[in-house]
Parts: structure tokens; C-alpha cells; sequence
């Protein structure tokens, strides 16, 4: 029997795709690594997706998995696409509908509407959602059919910007509405036109509900909708540009490196700044003890030895004490 590779540590950055939910996405990763023959390690993701939704999705490996709750923490970018007229029970094309409304807005319309949805804002979220009721799943309380009341949380846009706007077919276009060809694009989009859906942006804080900022932009608009299209494009520091394909993950099953698609540790801490430690130093933060003297400005610090982090640290008035240790190997495998 072949001897084990080393259990990995750091971040793969999964461009999850539709129709998977994250803790199966979270299995498909053990599984390919027992496959390709690496030791055991904990994994974890950094922040749900849903399973009709697509995009980045952060999976943590071994001791980075002690950062996943940062990552749940952090800023979210989506492009999501919001149809008219038909708002369904899951606020998704998976949900049955549930109101319908003949009204479709304009592009004008959806320019004047989308300021009172940036900043701070309270919304109400999805009753299919993992948000705990009385100790229990909403989702699962919803598909037993009890009602379920959610309560209203306050989240932040921080922007929110039209990608792209999609008209009516000339066949169903309202009276008096101008004839538009298909494939039309946002620049020849008219003020006036009648919109099937438009295509959004949108820049969010953490526990920001994109189907719930789709129901109420369309019913502040005199109409319905529901979210026929959800990608992350953006979680934390981690973007599309990093994100791999299932199939590509599914070659290290086959033998290919692991190496060249893991990003380390200290990718997901971009904001945060180095501590440099030397052995002594490094071996006495290890052992979880105060470092005094430290000349850094205070905050959160990731202390190093070389190129290995160590840990999070907290400095506040040049005292420095372990928020988060890291187990890893001094010298690179």
C-alpha cells in the first residue's frame, strides 16, 4: 500500500456549479482527495450557496478551515437576474408561483428604484432558507407546511448596478410599445421600454438574501418577480478568476497535483497585516503566550516564522495575544 500524501492546508476556490448544493460540494472534495491519495484533513466551505445558485465557493482545507468563519463574515459581489410578473413560493424557479401581475417596468423605472436598495437597508428573508425558527430549519418548517415567520434583519448594498435588460418579445409587447428585436443590449435599451428582466450587480454585506432584495425591488417597481439566474462572482478576497471547474478538481482523483490549485492559508487574510516572529518568538506565541514590546499598530496581525503563518494575532497597545493558532510545519513540504 502506497504511503499517504500530507494532509492539505489552504483554500480551493470552487466555481460551484447549478444544481449542487455546498455541504455536496464540501463531500466532493473529501472524496477526490481520498482518492488521490492524501491523509485525512477537515474541510469546510466559506459561506452557503444554494443549490439553483453558481459561482465561487471557498472550500476550506485543514488548518484553514479555522478561518472559515471569517470568510462567513465577509463582503459577497452576485450578478443575479430578477423575471417579472410571476413571484413564486421559493423566490426561485424552483418554487411554485404564487402571485403573477401583468405590469412590467421600464428602464427608467429600475434606474429610479435601485437607490432605495443601496446602503443599509432591512429585508425580510426567504422562508426557504437555513436561517433556524424555533430551533429548526426554515426550509424544512416551509416543506412541512406550517407557516413561518421570519424576522426582519438589517443588511448593507453597498452598490447595486445594472448588467444587462431584457425585452419584452415584440409578440407579447404592451400596446403602444415599439417593436424591439432580439438581443437588443443595455445601451440600446430605451427609457420607455417595457422590460422582462433585468440583470443586476449587487455588492453585499454578510447575510444578504439576494432572492429577498429581488422580490422587493420587483414590488417596489408595481410588480412581482423571483431570481431566475444567481452567481457569486466574489466571496471575501476570492474571485471567479480563481475559481475551478469540478471536472479540473476531479483530475487530482486521477493523480494530478493538488499543488497548482491550492491557494495558501494566508489568501483568504488579504487585509491583514504581517507580524514578523522570530524562532524564539514564533515558539512562545505556539505555546499561546503574550508577546510584550511589539512596535506594530494595534489590530489584528497574522504572525509569521519565514514564510509559515502562526497565528492570528490581536495587538493593542504593543501587547500581542493569540486570537488563532495555526498548526502547520515550519518548512514548506
Amino acid at each position: 500500500m502506497s504511503e499517504k500524501k500530507p494532509a492539505p492546508h489552504g483554500w480551493l476556490i470552487l466555481d460551484k456549479p447549478r444544481g449542487l448544493g455546498s455541504t455536496q460540494a464540501v463531500s466532493a472534495v473529501k472524496r477526490i482527495l481520498r482518492q488521490g491519495g492524501y491523509a485525512k484533513a477537515k474541510v469546510g466551505h466559506g459561506g452557503t450557496l444554494d443549490p439553483l445558485a453558481e459561482g465561487v465557493l471557498p472550500i476550506a482545507l485543514g488548518e484553514a478551515t479555522k478561518l472559515a468563519g471569517r470568510m462567513l463574515e465577509s463582503d459577497k459581489i452576485y450578478d443575479f437576474t430578477v423575471r417579472f410578473g410571476e413571484e413564486t413560493s421559493t423566490l426561485d424557479t424552483e418554487g411554485e408561483v404564487t402571485v403573477q401581475s401583468d405590469h412590467r417596468p421600464t428602464m427608467a423605472d429600475i434606474e429610479a428604484v435601485l437607490p432605495r436598495y443601496t446602503g443599509p437597508i432591512e429585508q425580510v428573508p426567504p422562508i426557504y432558507s437555513a436561517i433556524l425558527v424555533d430551533g429548526q430549519r426554515a426550509y424544512d418548517l416551509a416543506r412541512a407546511g406550517q407557516d413561518v415567520e421570519m424576522k426582519t434583519r438589517g443588511v448593507t448594498i453597498h452598490s447595486l448596478d445594472i448588467r444587462h435588460a431584457e425585452l419584452i418579445p415584440a409578440s407579447i409587447q404592451p400596446s403602444g410599445q415599439t417593436e424591439r428585436q432580439e438581443g437588443w443590449t443595455l445601451k440600446q435599451v430605451q427609457g420607455d421600454d417595457a422590460l422582462r428582466s433585468v440583470t443586476l450587480t449587487a455588492h453585499v454585506s454578510k447575510g444578504t438574501y439576494i432572492r429577498s432584495l429581488a422580490r422587493d425591488i420587483a414590488r417596489a417597481l408595481g410588480t412581482v418577480g423571483h431570481v431566475t439566474y444567481l452567481r457569486r462572482v466574489k466571496a471575501g478576497p476570492f474571485t471567479q478568476a480563481q475559481a475551478i471547474s469540478l471536472d479540473k478538481l476531479e483530475e487530482v482523483a486521477k493523480g494530478a497535483s493538488l499543488q497548482d490549485l491550492l491557494l495558501p492559508l494566508e489568501a483568504g487574510l488579504d487585509d491583514i497585516p504581517a507580524l514578523h516572529l522570530d524562532p524564539e518568538s514564533a515558539q512562545a506565541v505556539r505555546q499561546g503566550r503574550v508577546l510584550s514590546g511589539m512596535p506594530h499598530a494595534d489590530g489584528l496581525h497574522l504572525a509569521r516564522l519565514h514564510d509559515v503563518p502562526v497565528a492570528l494575532m490581536e495587538i493593542e497597545g504593543g501587547t500581542a495575544r493569540v486570537v488563532r493558532g495555526f498548526n502547520l510545519p515550519d518548512v514548506a513540504e
